[in-house]
């Protein structure tokens, strides 16, 4: 889904950003002189984007030009939030922990990450493990991926690394609670041959 969304987002992205561009430099050319295609609406410097009656027409209107400036801003605000939802990182970089002291400590995300999918990947049954912190240093959520062997029981597995790896990684870190989405693969491998 995340990479679905990803997708969706650069391509909006392009899109509008081809889109601006487009209108931008054909505004810039039509301000400058060049030649212009008959349906362009501004065809030269002396050319504006309301025209005087235009203007003068909502002149007496006291909503129309608070309205304009409030969808102009809530335009600006959405374009600032998505420019910058660009370099929010997924990974949770750290972990914050209740030291019981009262000033609390960080502990890295990769650190708990790695003590998840080394504890789980010494289950039986499975060949590789991969953790992903997601959330707020706060409250953090886990995602594990496991990639099992062909003999591995999925709710074994589950219930092994929910009661294991987890439930370790959770009191370790004196949280209240991890959620966690754990997705299993099974290895692809060649069917066994009888004789």
């Amino acid at each position: 889904m995340s990479r679905m969304r990803s997708t969706v987002n650069r391509v909006l992205l392009a899109l509008a950003g081809l889109v601006l561009v487009g209108v931008g430099g054909a505004v810039l050319a039509a301000g400058l002189g060049a030649s212009v295609p008959g349906w362009w609406p501004w065809d030269g410097k002396g050319d504006v984007l309301l025209s005087t009656a235009a203007r003068q027409r909502w002149r007496d209107e006291g909503w129309w030009w608070p309205t304009v400036i409030a969808i102009l801003a809530v335009l600006v605000v959405l374009a600032l939030w998505w420019f910058l939802a660009q370099f929010r990182r997924g990974r949770l970089a750290e972990v914050l922990v209740d030291s019981g002291d009262g000033e609390g400590a960080r502990l890295r995300g990769r650190a708990l990450e790695d003590a998840v999918s080394d504890e789980s990947g010494e289950l039986d049954g499975v060949a590789r493990a991969r953790t992903m912190l997601t959330g707020r240093r706060t409250a953090p959520r886990a995602r594990v991926r496991l990639l099992t062997e062909p003999h591995a029981a999925p709710r074994d597995t589950l219930n092994a690394v929910a009661d294991g790896a987890l439930r370790h990684a959770r009191e370790s870190a004196g949280l209240s609670e991890l959620p966690a989405e754990v997705r299993l693969k099974a290895v692809k491998h060649r069917a066994a041959r009888v004789s």
